[in-house]
């Protein structure tokens, strides 16, 4: 895919990942509508701040119409409340699905159109290592990340006949601020940002940006033991 051409929308693009891809992607040619919440707290120099809540259709809709003219989407927009299964509140429960499950996909719905009119194009999900795998202590989290990859599997093959890959970029820890109390290596957004715009590039279905990934995604031939060897 050629991105010098391209229009991309990033969204949670003010901070972390999101700021980090939509820099990588200027940074090869594109034009960058920088989603986020505050459009006011983008400070990525070339890129066109826009107002999107992905929670909020009526956000969504909004942006949608604010551009037109998309042929990559990058769902980055994420939270993060660690929330545990079987003792948090439901509310922060609904939260994860509600941003990384219908966020993602009321997003999804609002773009595609435009990328189909421009003749196709990519979309990507940011995902995780536990998509695959899950720690009780998030629960929630690796059970919308969950549900975000089984998402990003059925787009694929929708969107396939209209043009658009839908890839999914599946990383462990990075140096953001959603992981800042966490006490394990980490890797630098801009190195997994340029990870991710590779496989964009190059239309790589499953990008596994990192050796946690790889070990991940091999496990699960192994089933249930070779996930969790810590069950008896």
């Amino acid at each position: 895919m050629d991105l010098s051409t391209s229009t991309a929308l990033v969204t949670g693009a003010n901070r972390g990942l999101g700021r980090a891809l939509a820099a990588e992607l200027l940074s090869r040619g594109a034009t960058v509508y920088a989603g986020a919440r505050n459009p006011d707290q983008v400070d990525l120099p070339g890129a066109k701040p826009i107002a999107l809540d992905i929670t909020d259709p009526a956000s969504v809709t909004a942006a949608a119409r604010a551009t037109g003219d998309v042929t990559i989407l990058v769902n980055n927009a994420g939270s993060s409340t660690g929330a545990d299964l079987l003792t948090a509140d439901l509310d922060a429960i609904r939260l994860e699905m509600d941003t990384h499950y219908l966020g993602t996909l009321s997003v999804v719905r609002a773009f595609a159109p435009q990328i189909v009119a421009s003749g196709g194009g990519s979309i990507l999900n940011v995902l995780s290592v536990l998509s695959w795998v899950s720690f009780p202590q998030s629960g929630a989290y690796c059970a919308a990340k969950s549900a975000e990859w089984s998402l990003t599997n059925a787009l694929r093959v929708q969107l396939a006949d209209q043009h658009i890959r839908v890839a999914g970029l599946h990383v462990g820890y990075m140096d953001t601020d959603m992981v800042r109390a966490v006490d394990a290596a980490k890797s630098d957004p801009a190195d997994i940002a340029k990870i991710a715009v590779d496989g964009i590039a190059t239309g790589t279905y499953e990008i596994l940006a990192d050796e946690t990934s790889r070990q991940a995604q091999a496990a699960l031939a192994g089933g249930v033991s070779a996930l969790y060897p810590q069950l008896p």
